[in-house]
């Protein structure tokens, strides 16, 4: 174990990431992104920060008309943070995808009928953005896989009250590493601000940064280059993926009483369709190593909607890690495999 990840700079304290990490290469060139892959899929689409900031107009408190902090405001200020505390890395710029329009009118064209309507005539703004920022210059390779960080956001105004007054406004903001042969995002769990509430862009900038500051990614490194020592057999895929499915149908009261899974019954569907035809990751016929499974269970997340997809990510991580230790022996996600 050796080496760095992260290039230390001025306002930022030295980390010992050797400790932890394998192998970890400092480079100075930005990887080529392959755009054809999206780190989500679902019923997105793909938008620019120029769309957002000139395009779309922003949502308010219904009772004092206070104004949210609007998705363009959000991607720039976490952009911001980025750039200042990863200072003389490579910053990626934000690969925003968005779902759910809310369309609207200019009052001039409220009488129109709706096939007369001109571009200028109409109001847009989406309910639910995510980002992803790339970090190229701080990476590893993992099975063979080369992995960035990155940085993504979600902010959805479905999850929000937006008929009161001004309150402090939910975010969801994650710091792990990105898969770049199939751009799965690997979150793990000190990486993840769940429940982000902020008033304004200066208190979300300074919970950026902390969150950054709190992140150590060489121990997240280590815990995903562990999954590739273990491995399991078909047979014992298959009973994990029905023990999947079975969890979806326990009583509420036994249910609880288990590790969570958040997967859905379609999504385990992909999984096992990935097994036997995905290129990367399947392994039909042959042992399934848990750096393999876990790819399985993030590429499958990549069909969630925006304003769930981070709690998966986060979801998929601990069950790969749980089953990878229950099959070492420990008894807390013991219930999957048996």
């Amino acid at each position: 174990m050796n080496n760095l990840v992260i290039m230390p700079t001025e306002n930022r304290e030295r980390m010992n990431l050797g400790e932890f990490a394998e192998e970890a290469t400092i480079i100075e060139e930005t990887a080529i992104s392959n755009k054809s892959l999206h780190f989500i899929e679902a019923n997105t689409q793909e938008a620019t920060l120029q769309h957002l900031k000139n395009d779309c107009i922003t949502p308010v408190f219904a009772k004092d008309n206070e104004l949210t902090v609007n998705h363009a405001a959000f991607i720039e200020t976490v952009w911001e943070a980025a750039n200042s505390y990863y200072n003389g890395e490579t910053i990626g710029t934000p690969d925003i995808r968005v779902s759910h329009v809310i369309k609207g009118r200019i009052p001039e064209a409220i009488h129109k009928p709706a096939n007369q309507l001109l571009e200028s005539d109409k109001t847009i703004y989406y309910e639910r953005a995510v980002f992803s920022i790339d970090i190229p210059t701080i990476y590893e390779t993992v099975e063979g896989n080369k992995l960035n960080l990155s940085i993504v956001g979600v902010r959805a105004y479905n999850q929000m009250n937006l008929y009161s007054k001004k309150v402090p406004e939910l975010f969801r903001l994650a710091i792990g590493f990105k898969n770049q042969v199939c751009c799965n995002m690997c979150i793990f769990t000190d990486g993840y601000k769940d429940d982000l509430r902020v008033s304004n862009t200066s208190e979300l900038y300074r919970s950026a940064l902390e969150l950054f500051n709190n992140y150590n990614p060489a121990k997240h490194l280590h815990l995903m280059q562990q999954l590739g020592n273990t491995s399991m057999s078909e047979h014992q895929f298959a009973q994990i993926l029905g023990k999947m499915r079975l969890y979806q149908c326990l009583p509420n009261g036994y249910q609880k009483r288990m590790p969570r899974m958040l997967l859905t019954d379609t999504q385990i569907n992909s999984v096992a369709k990935a097994y036997i035809n995905d290129e990367n990751f399947g392994s039909f016929g042959n042992d399934l190593n848990m750096w393999k499974f876990y790819n399985l269970l993030t590429g499958a997340n990549k069909s969630s909607y925006i304003d769930s997809f981070l709690d998966r990510s986060l979801n998929a991580t601990e069950m790969a890690v749980g089953i990878n230790a229950a099959l070492h022996g420990d008894e807390h996600y013991k219930w999957f495999i048996d």
